[in-house]
């Protein structure tokens, strides 16, 4: 009697052996669909700044992953006109001088203030926005993680703080 208890129980816990190996197989197939369906749901960063009258972005950082589709949209919240006060926003390389950028682009008006001549040291960057207008555009993040300048070449805009960090991950 032990000896047919004994295989019965051994049988018994092979049976649920074979059962927990075949569970555990389907478990990683619906954790690589589940990994699978997360990246496409996070493959566009969605970024919404808003630029005002007082020179400021509502943001001065934001996080995106390395080669990321990036959709950003610039909101002038501002009243005053667009001669006075316009705003865009330009992502530069990592390796661009701001400084020597925003110089240029004084003397770039016909362009939205983004020089011709300085066009390679942008990633993206939007129209010159009035008040109360939107832009938005569609970019790829670098796939060099670090710190990118994102401003606002209108003159004096960037020197009075209305600039930022695009940080890639």
């Amino acid at each position: 009697m032990n000896n047919s208890l004994l295989v019965s129980l051994i049988a018994g816990g092979l049976l649920l052996a074979g059962c927990g190996k075949k569970d555990e197989a389907a478990a990683p197939a619906t954790a690589s669909a589940t990994s699978a369906a997360a990246p496409a749901a996070a493959a566009q960063a969605v970024v919404e700044l808003t630029a005002n009258d007082s020179m400021k972005f509502n943001l001065t950082r934001f996080e995106v992953n390395a080669g990321q589709e990036v959709k950003l949209t610039l909101t002038n919240l501002g009243t005053m006109p667009k001669v006075a006060m316009g705003h865009n926003v330009v992502i530069l390389k990592k390796d661009a001088d701001a400084k020597a950028f925003v110089d240029a682009a004084v003397a770039a008006q016909a362009t939205d203030y983004v020089p011709a001549a300085k066009a390679d040291q942008v990633i993206a960057h939007t129209k010159l926005l009035g008040p109360k207008q939107s832009d938005e555009i569609t970019f790829k993040a670098p796939m060099e993680p670090g710190e990118y300048t994102f401003l606002c070449s209108f003159p004096a805009h960037y020197l009075t703080g209305m600039k930022g960090v695009m940080v890639v991950k």
